[in-house]
């Protein structure tokens, strides 16, 4: 997770340079996005597994 929201820092640099072409932010634009959806995956399966404890000590899904 940290190496994608590492390469989505590198994306929004290099889409700052007022030198990039609009083709390449383009490019860089769908990557981002690509790595956007594959961290709200990679959230949405953790959210999936967390479990909480109960007052009377049972496990149940986080809410």
């Amino acid at each position: 997770m940290e190496e994608l929201f590492a390469r989505l820092d590198g994306i929004l640099n290099n889409m700052e340079d007022p030198d990039i072409s609009l083709e390449d932010a383009f490019s860089l634009y769908e990557q981002g996005m690509k790595d956007i959806r594959s961290c709200n995956e990679k959230l949405d399966l953790v959210e999936k597994k967390m479990m909480v404890i109960a007052e009377d000590g049972t496990e149940v899904p986080f809410a």
